[in-house]
């Protein structure tokens, strides 16, 4: 068996594995020539002193041979004549849901209402371009969901909702880089998860499954109290025993359509604020006080994370995207919603993150909101504020950070990664009053936490809204379906049992799991 060690080296120690192979047999008091080798299986940046350091968790191999502790084997078989499973939505719950399904030796037919991710491109260039929205192709809709799209963070602290290194070893098995085994805080990048994806999709459709685009599920087929099939563009009906609706937290129509139907639903807290962008070299100086650069490849960006108590409220930030570009995550015209992501090398000159604030059912009924979708219609009531006070074509309202804080309309803007463009307005007309007033608060407290972070130079825009679906599907706890309509899986972050990337790949496969049991009764 191979001993695990944690080492704290420079991070020019830490790229070369015979300087790793050196300390190691320095602190297992062996010659280094007994090491066969060392597999890092943690890697971290500790900033807080004067120097940058790397901690390192390596298993060291003494004279036995190597064992990869990521090692990995999808048990993909045929299952083109096997019973099939629905699965509503190709994001990453519904993808690893099929991928489950097919090992599990059930057939996975995948609905996406939105194009693959090449077709896709087209309408994001639209969004971006000419402040088109197309309602069915967009950030959020379309092959591998928001998280397509989103930076591709497989960072979670759901760790206990699932198995998060089978979750990393799909990524790996589909083409992401083995680092993202070992980080403290893995990333894919939103320049290669595309490919990957698509990885995924050719994987399911190879082994006898559907994947199927431009296919909006518009109806369920209930018998009973029993799901038999779904109706999917307002006409064709699919027959399936059982149904994983993994439709993501902007899909308001199936929300819709649940509480049309008298299917229980529930409104839920969410979180709702801006996404702040500053200078990349200001947050490095910040965090690292020097370019990382001359760490080479080692030592990244600098990121960041915040939150305080401000008047009751939590303030946090969220999505924080290093080197990253702020991008239109609207899914209707007359609808402003703004995120975050960044490429693989994260190497765009400036540093955004949302910065957001706790919002819940009392903030729902001062604005007139009650029942099931109160916080659905909440948030698109900021929203239209923020598409209205942006002048539309996806155009956001923006202020300078300290202007934000003081109240008053920015005479002019910092340069902005976001590429619709920005209109200088007051944000406080946009954000309910308490939503603004915590924030103004936040960013003072977040700047004396960083010196340097409150600064003119930052910009804020709005609405930073989608953090997480305003509605929660209720789930029995053991066999994971509706509390009410067996066989209908609620699944992902768009039910309420996820946040990001990772954490939606597990649920698709626990539920995956759940689904397939259901069908062997």
């Amino acid at each position: 068996m191979p001993q695990t060690i944690t080492l704290r080296l420079t991070p020019g120690e830490a790229a070369r594995e015979a300087a790793i192979r050196q300390y190691a047999a320095h602190t297992l008091q062996v010659k280094p020539g007994r090491i066969n080798a060392v597999q890092v299986l943690r890697r971290s940046i500790d900033a807080r002193g004067s120097q940058i350091m790397m901690q390192l968790q390596v298993n060291v191999f003494i004279e036995e041979p190597f064992v990869d502790a990521f090692s990995f084997t999808p048990q993909l078989q045929d299952v083109s004549r096997a019973e099939p499973v629905i699965v509503a939505g190709a994001g990453p719950a519904g993808l690893f849901a099929a991928l489950r399904l097919v090992e599990l030796g059930y057939c996975p037919v995948v609905l996406e209402r939105g194009k693959d991710v090449r077709n896709r491109r087209r309408d994001l260039a639209a969004m971006n371009k000419q402040g088109i929205v197309n309602p069915e192709s967009n950030y959020c809709f379309g092959e591998g969901g928001a998280g397509t799209y989103s930076d591709g963070k497989l960072y979670t602290r759901a760790t206990k909702r699932g198995n998060v290194l089978r979750s990393l070893q799909w990524f790996r098995h589909f083409g992401a880089e083995e680092k993202i085994m070992y980080e403290a805080h893995p990333h894919i990048g939103t320049n290669k998860l595309p490919g990957i994806i698509v990885a995924m999709r050719e994987a399911v459709v190879a082994c006898g499954g559907q994947v199927m685009f431009d296919t909006k599920l518009t109806d369920l087929l209930i018998e009973g109290d029993s799901l038999k099939g779904v109706e999917v563009n307002g006409s064709e009906q699919i027959r399936a025993k059982a149904l994983i609706l993994a439709t993501g937290h902007s899909a308001r129509d199936i929300f819709t359509l649940l509480d049309r139907k008298h299917i229980e639903i529930e409104s839920k807290p969410f979180a709702l604020g801006v996404r702040i962008e500053h200078p990349q070299a200001l947050i490095n100086q910040i965090q690292y006080r020097c370019d990382p650069a001359v760490f080479g490849d080692m030592v990244g960006p600098a990121s960041y994370s915040l939150v305080s108590q401000e008047l009751g409220r939590g303030v946090f930030s969220f999505c924080m995207c290093p080197g990253g570009i702020i991008a239109p995550a609207s899914t209707s015209e007359g609808e402003l919603v703004v995120n975050g992501w960044s490429p693989s090398k994260r190497d765009n000159p400036y540093a955004n993150s949302g910065m957001v604030v706790a919002v819940d059912e009392k903030d729902f009924a001062a604005y007139g909101f009650k029942g099931n979708l109160a916080a659905m219609h909440f948030q698109q009531m900021v929203e239209q504020k923020a598409w209205q006070a942006g002048g539309g074509a996806l155009k956001a309202p923006a202020q300078r950070m300290t202007d934000f804080v003081k109240g008053k309309v920015s005479a002019s803007l910092p340069s902005c990664s976001y590429l619709p463009g920005v209109t200088s307005t007051l944000l406080q007309e946009v954000l309910p009053q308490e939503v603004f007033q915590s924030l103004s608060k936040g960013f003072v407290t977040f700047g004396k936490k960083m010196k340097g972070y409150y600064t003119e130079e930052a910009i804020v825009t709005a609405t930073e809204s989608r953090t997480s679906s305003p509605v929660r599907i209720p789930r029995d706890k053991d066999s994971l379906q509706h509390t009410r309509i067996k066989g209908l899986f609620p699944c992902g972050e768009g039910a309420g049992y996820a946040g990001g990337i990772i954490s939606a790949a597990m649920d698709g496969e626990l539920v995956a799991e759940a689904a397939s049991a259901y069908c062997r009764r």
